[in-house]
């Protein structure tokens, strides 16, 4: 498939260029769009024409509906065929928007050979009120100039079918009487202006609603990619919680929850990367957090941060979530499981990957903390520095993984099953009691 073009010259220039190709993205869709429904259209008029009766003189002169008709389908038909292959040029966008009325200007005049009757009878058409119908949908794509060339095309179209209903009869009578108007072939030249002052005015709303609306496009694009960068630095459930919030996040502001802190790290990372090289051990690094990342949000918690091998997550922080410990438990044991079998691309020493582990819970409060110009969304609380002490005295107690007998219990009660190492009572630096605590994983 083609590379898409630029847009055109105008805000969107200015822009990054992945949120140039988001709109330029939404305008390919909408050319798809535009072309069905002109196939819509002329298949309509087919059907219009084939049951409208013919009055005319039977080889009278050359029907010329059938054969603008068949032009017209073919060109709709090319350009929806391209729409779906390749971004369509503007060129051809600009001769699309004077084709769509030059062919409903070609079925009006045609009006007057197929009911046998003079040229200015077909002024009187209803069918002239379809020539909004082709610069509405212009409207489609979000940009002005689509607009602005269908407007001037039906204007002109209509002026000319104006003149020729004038010259080529000279016989026709130019009335100011609208009653004569109606009931015979005379022309009303002010009905014919209001007709162009219509469509002028009609053209000139839509497009100052397109460039309006082409700004509110734009800027969608903006937070939506602004969105999507978001939740590249935060997790998920964050960023929503980020973006959605009303009204705006504040400094200062927090909320209570119920939830707990999951604390993960490489044991003696620096000793372990000084035996491989630079893209060695990032290669460790990220094949590590690929791995982890991806375990921690299955069991419905948010990273919060990563701290070079380090990574605190946090289950319940986001949204009050009823079963915040045994999700953690949950994404602890899987974790633990996931290093006893690594991989370990690189030195034998890797294999299995050296982790530490631990999970804390409890009341935090979670909020944004920083100025009004710069922000941090932040949880602080008892779990966040116990989850860090526990990890710190994995080491010491030479395991793997470890959560408190408390944080267990609550997991148990919110549907954690499974057998569990008895507790041990152990003095964590840091901690002014001795604490309970249980071996998830050796």
């Amino acid at each position: 498939m083609a590379s898409h073009p630029n847009p055109p010259a105008d805000r969107a220039d200015a822009l990054p260029g992945r949120i140039r190709r988001t709109v330029v993205a939404r305008q390919i869709e909408s050319e798809r769009l535009i072309g069905w429904i002109q196939l819509a259209v002329v298949i309509s008029f087919a059907g219009l024409w084939a049951i409208a009766p013919k009055t005319a003189p039977a080889g009278a002169a050359i029907d010329p509906v059938p054969l603008a008709l068949l032009a017209y389908l073919l060109f709709t038909l090319l350009r929806l065929v391209l729409a779906y292959r390749v971004s369509l040029p503007r060129w051809f966008l600009g001769l699309s928007a004077v084709v769509d009325p030059a062919v409903l200007m070609v079925l009006i005049w045609s009006f007057h050979l197929q009911y046998a009757q003079p040229a200015a009878f077909y002024l009187k058409s209803p069918t002239w009120g379809y020539v909004f119908i082709f610069i509405a949908v212009r409207a489609l794509r979000f940009e002005p100039r689509y607009v602005l060339v269908a407007g001037i095309a039906a204007m002109t179209g209509w002026a000319v079918l104006v003149a020729y209903a004038l010259l080529a009869d000279p016989g026709v009578r130019i009335t100011h009487d609208y009653v004569q108007y109606m009931t015979s072939a005379a022309v009303l030249l002010g009905a014919e202006l209001d007709k162009l002052l219509t469509i002028a005015v009609v053209t000139a709303i839509l497009a100052l609603a397109l460039h309006r609306g082409r700004e509110l496009l734009i800027e969608s694009a903006r937070e939506a990619q602004a969105a999507r960068d978001l939740a590249r630095f935060f997790a998920p459930e964050i960023a929503r919680q980020i973006t959605s919030a009303e009204p705006a996040l504040e400094p200062g502001e927090g909320q209570l929850r119920e939830a707990a802190v999951l604390q993960v790290d490489l044991k003696g990372f620096t000793n372990l990367i000084a035996a491989l090289t630079p893209n060695q051990a990032l290669g460790l690094l990220t094949a590590y957090q690929a791995r982890a990342v991806p375990i921690i949000r299955r069991h419905g918690g948010s990273v919060d941060k990563f701290m070079g091998d380090g990574i605190m997550a946090t289950f319940g922080t986001a949204e009050p979530c009823p079963t915040y410990a045994a999700d953690a438990l949950r994404a602890a044991l899987e974790l633990a499981a996931m290093a006893r079998d690594w991989p370990g691309p690189g030195p034998a020493s890797v294999t299995p990957l050296p982790i530490s582990i631990a999970v804390a819970s409890g009341e935090l409060v979670v909020g944004a903390v920083g100025d009004a110009d710069r922000l941090e969304f932040t949880v602080i609380g008892n779990p966040v520095n116990l989850a860090s002490k526990l990890e710190k005295y994995t080491r010491i107690e030479g395991v793997s993984a470890l959560t408190t007998a408390a944080t267990l219990r609550t997991a148990q009660q919110q549907g954690l099953n499974g057998s569990f190492a008895a507790p041990i009572l152990r003095h964590v630096a840091g901690v002014a009691q001795p604490l309970e605590l249980v071996v998830l994983a050796d």
